[in-house]
């Protein structure tokens, strides 16, 4: 049986319901033999993560989700085995962090308004030196009875464009992907088919992410639309893009299972060859 990889997990550092030790603890009850963190914008659960696959077998993949924005639409951009001593690229994650943490605190503020939630609400929910983002706001609003769960408080109250939305500050994706590979990381877009093939990336705007280093796309994931999947797979063979499979697992904040989407082992031993800025952690 082929070794199950998932290379897009994320723990309590940003998004997640889970510490890196519970969701290294979770990817050994499921039979993982390779997890990637990605923490949105964040490493810093890259140490614990180690710690905790310590002589279990598994190996930890350190990476983030970085987040990017082109044309008002956000895009995901998964970045594998950087350098997180890089200066450039701890700069650009640092002020992204710090606009997401004010952007919260605003929206909170005019949720305030209409429901009982407050700032203190929220910080104390997400925890020291978590990434503080609209999940965190999310989990309030469940945890007062305001919503069932997150897919209904994004949908009902903090979609984009809804009354409640504030946007934030990220990067353009060409800038995301020069960053991540001058600090020795591997990119790869995440979850690109996920609006359609109506609004799929262009075949040209997609050429200049690859002249930038763009490695591979994120195709087997449980939100990408098939139509659009099959445009990207033929975008794929043409640039000699590697295709990766992930779960995009958040805990309990999603209903996305570790190991439901697996990547091959021969694209992971690529993605490890092409890398310069950090190692893998062999448990």
């Amino acid at each position: 049986m082929p070794e199950l990889i998932d290379l897009h997990t994320h723990s309590r550092v940003s998004d997640g319901t889970e510490t890196p030790t519970e969701v290294i603890q979770a990817a050994i009850k499921s039979g993982l033999g390779t997890i990637a963190l990605t923490d949105h914008d964040t490493t810093d659960g890259w140490a614990e993560a180690f710690e905790a696959a310590e002589g279990t077998g598994v190996q930890v993949i350190p990476g983030m989700e970085f987040s990017t924005r082109w044309e008002g639409k956000s895009i995901h951009l998964l970045a594998y085995l950087i350098d997180p001593e890089n200066l450039d690229l701890r700069a650009e994650t640092l002020r992204i962090r710090e606009e997401r943490s004010r952007r919260a605190e605003t929206i909170v503020d005019k949720l305030a308004n209409d429901f009982e939630i407050s700032w203190r609400d929220v910080l104390d929910h997400a925890g020291e030196g978590a990434t503080i983002g609209r999940p965190h706001i999310a989990d309030v609003l469940i945890a007062k009875g305001i919503v069932e769960d997150r897919g209904q408080a994004f949908h009902e109250i903090l979609r984009p464009g809804g009354h409640y939305y504030v946007p934030h500050y990220a990067p353009d994706p060409l800038r995301a992907i020069q960053l991540v590979v001058a600090a020795g990381g591997v990119p790869v877009l995440a979850h690109p088919a996920t609006r359609g093939v109506g609004q799929v990336i262009s075949k040209q705007n997609l050429a200049h992410l690859v002249d930038a280093g763009l490695f591979g796309l994120e195709l087997k994931h449980r939100e990408n639309q098939a139509d659009a999947v099959a445009v990207l797979e033929d975008y794929a063979k043409y640039f000699g893009l590697v295709s990766t499979g992930s779960s995009d697992y958040h805990g309990a904040g999603k209903p996305n299972r570790l190991g439901e989407n697996s990547t091959d082992s021969k694209v992971l031993e690529r993605i490890i060859a092409a890398a310069t800025g950090s190692s893998p952690f062999q448990g």
